[in-house]
């Protein structure tokens, strides 16, 4: 029965996880941490720290993570199946149909459409992680330093992220 219910609220998921990345984790937090309690909100902060940090997307991440914890091996392979299956289908779909609205103005106009509620959803992941994972000056300081780099010099969006990490780790193991 676990194993059913990881297949289909990562198919869910998977399903309703556009914009990627981000986008997504608004979703995930609903369904993972306060829907079935799979998770504490400490644990997806962690896992959404550790998602970012590895290769792939957050939603397959999340989902062989908390498969694993869940499941164990099995509930970790069900989990990513259901969160990859959706999309596959749809972009099978998509493909087979694509030239046929490829020049279609009302398929245009429901793409552009969409483009706002995806800056909403990644605003509202942004403010849920900031919201409840920043919790002192330090971390302010940090999220705002890695902002100002990242939008005012050309660095690399992981070397932004280890120096985060050392100077969390300086400031909170050492200060």
């Amino acid at each position: 029965m676990t194993l059913i219910r990881l297949f289909l609220t990562f198919a869910k998921i998977g399903l309703f996880a556009f914009g990627g990345g981000a986008a997504t984790l608004p979703l995930i937090e609903r369904e993972i941490v306060v829907k079935l309690l799979w998770l504490s909100h400490s644990e997806f902060l962690e896992l959404v720290a550790i998602a970012e940090l590895t290769p792939g997307p957050i939603a397959i991440n999340a989902a062989t993570f908390v498969g694993y914890k869940v499941g164990g091996f099995w509930g970790s392979t069900i989990a990513t199946i259901g969160v990859c299956l959706p999309s596959a289908i749809l972009i099978l779909v998509i493909a087979h149909f694509l030239q046929k609205f490829e020049a279609n103005i009302w398929a245009n106009r429901i793409v552009v459409s969409l483009r706002p509620a995806v800056i909403a959803l990644i605003a509202a992941a942004a403010y849920s992680i900031a919201g409840k994972g920043i919790t002192d000056v330090w971390g302010v300081i940090i999220a705002v330093a890695s902002f100002l780099l990242l939008r005012t010099r050309k660095i690399n969006p992981i070397f932004v992220l280890i120096l985060a990490g050392i100077s969390g780790i300086v400031i909170y193991l050492f200060l």
